[in-house]
């Protein structure tokens, strides 16, 4: 009898030529190396790609380290700068302080020859002036609540008194006092709400002299006045044109030259 001997691996055709490497060689083409060689390129890249960030970010941090001393730098001397500007700008009020204060020293000056001079030019023919003499105003009276704050007091505090004065003198009539009275509170050197007749009465004039053969004449009588008035408180450099009527030219230009440069306002 004959005995049937098949060999199944001996008719596969991956068998017929070469050995088992020969087979794990042809099934690992040369697509599969390439993925290969690609992974093994792709290793030794990013840790150089790695390094090239990291130095790329440690330069910008040096940079940027180094625009922050700068404006650390800028800073402090901005900071120096500042405290210059408000030492310059304090000097500047303290200048300016002192200019307000001469301004206002020239406003409040009320020349005697100017005020004079329009008391002449405004009494009356029939009123003689005998006396003028300026007043002190009594002082006001202090606050009744202590407890208010400091700042609230001198806020509310009122404004120095001006100087009163006091005129006396012979009229021959009560009209002539009336008149010098009306003329008086016209003038802008004095305040007219508080110019007013404190006194006035009728009096004898001096006896005449009796001469022989003439009977004795009756003495004259006359109106004995005394008036009251406060100085205004209008600026001299708003009475530039009556100072200037009245002879007093150097203040005139003093104020003249103030506002000028800007320190009295016109």
């Amino acid at each position: 009898m004959y005995s049937l001997d098949v060999n199944l691996l001996k008719d596969r055709s991956e068998f017929k030529k070469g050995t088992v490497t020969d087979v794990i060689r042809s099934r690992w083409s040369a697509g599969n190396w390439s993925r290969v060689y690609f992974a093994i390129g792709l290793a030794l890249v990013l840790p150089g790609l790695a390094g090239c960030v990291l130095l790329f970010l440690q330069s910008q941090n040096s940079q940027l380290e180094t625009k922050i001393a700068g404006l650390d730098s800028q800073l402090s001397s901005l900071g120096i700068e500042e405290q210059q500007l408000q030492k310059l700008q304090e000097q500047a009020n303290a200048i300016k302080s002192q200019n307000q204060a001469l301004a206002s020293v020239f406003n409040q000056i009320r020349p005697w020859s100017a005020m004079l001079q329009d008391l002449r030019d405004r009494i009356p023919a029939e009123v003689q002036i005998q006396s003028l003499k300026q007043t002190t105003p009594p002082a006001p009276a202090p606050p009744a609540s202590t407890t208010q704050n400091s700042a609230a007091q001198k806020s509310q505090t009122p404004p120095p008194p001006t100087s009163g004065v006091e005129i006396s003198g012979m009229a021959n009539s009560f009209s002539g006092v009336n008149d010098f009275l009306l003329t008086l509170q016209q003038s802008p050197f004095f305040k007219p709400q508080e110019t007013k007749i404190v006194k006035a009465e009728l009096v004898d004039g001096p006896t005449p002299v009796s001469q022989p053969g003439k009977p004795v004449q009756k003495p004259s009588q006359f109106v004995k006045y005394t008036m009251q008035t406060s100085l205004s408180n209008i600026p001299a450099s708003e009475l530039i044109g009556e100072l200037e009527q009245k002879g007093t030219s150097g203040l005139v230009t003093r104020i003249r030259t103030l506002q000028e440069r800007g320190i009295i306002q016109r």
